[in-house]
């Protein structure tokens, strides 16, 4: 059993404020006060928002009819243990694709084996892109929401269907999407970027990413429970490479099919 009175808890995930920006045509918060101390005694606030807006958890409802809601989801299966891989040493950039290739590389340079169950979280590096990555060290913050969701690296189908072969429990990505952003409706969106994705991979993004595998990682991965946490960052440069505990809690949303969340790392020591 772990003891967590020698554990350090590192918090993987995002601010969440005004400023927070949601994915492509996604709106995103508005806070108001309602009340105030001077004259309700008590300060009150409002919000709303789209969901699919900081450190979220994706159910699969929301690629699903009849997939499970987030409430639906056992906390036991939101924590485990995580293996943490740091693609930006395998020299992942700017619309870069990456397969099981990858995670295979890194088991034979970490000695870590990816097992049956684990929680993959996927460090691209492009959290120090979100505009208030509060805790990166990775690099030197540099905002730029463009690059943060519309530049990211992200994977092909191979990938997907790596994760269900491994017996992937669920992942978490640092940045806009789990998918590529080529495969997802910001290559309509920003048509001129998706131009530039094409000469930077040498290929049509038809041929990389047809229609049949659009959005790939939630269309195929969700009908087997294999969900994924979307926007994570903060401190989770402190566990590159590593083997941890990791703990996934949103709220209990009956109905919901995506929740805000709290990505949460317990390191030894």
């Amino acid at each position: 059993m772990a003891d967590l009175a020698t554990m350090r808890v590192l918090d993987l995930s995002q601010d969440w404020d005004i400023h927070t920006p949601g994915f492509a045509l996604y709106e995103g918060p508005t806070v108001k006060w309602v009340k105030r101390l001077a004259f309700e005694r008590a300060g009150g606030q409002w919000i709303g928002s789209t969901l699919h807006v900081g450190t979220h958890l994706d159910a699969p409802l929301h690629f699903q009819t009849n997939g499970k809601d987030i409430a639906s989801i056992p906390l036991d299966t939101l924590v485990g243990p995580a293996c943490v891989v740091d693609l930006t040493k395998l020299g992942v950039g700017d619309y870069g694709i990456y397969g099981p290739e990858h995670f295979e590389e890194w088991e034979r340079r970490t000695g870590i084996r990816i097992e049956r169950g684990d929680i993959l979280i996927i460090h691209t590096g492009y959290h120090r892109h979100y505009p208030s990555d509060w805790a990166t060290r990775c690099a030197a913050v540099e905002p730029d929401d463009t690059r943060y969701f519309i530049k990211h690296p992200g994977p092909t189908r191979a990938f997907a269907e790596w994760v269900l072969d491994r017996g992937i429990r669920w992942l978490a990505v640092d940045c806009g999407s789990a998918d590529h952003p080529m495969n997802t409706v910001i290559r309509r969106v920003r048509p001129d970027l998706a131009a530039e994705a094409e000469q930077v991979l040498g290929q049509p993004l038809a041929t990389l990413f047809p229609e049949s595998d659009y959005q790939v990682m939630h269309v195929l991965l969700f009908p087997h429970g294999v969900i994924h946490v979307e926007n994570a960052g903060g401190q989770i440069d402190e566990v590159l490479d590593q083997r941890v505990l990791v703990g996934c809690f949103p709220w209990r949303f009956k109905g919901g099919e995506a929740a805000f969340c709290r990505l949460v790392a317990f390191v030894e020591g």
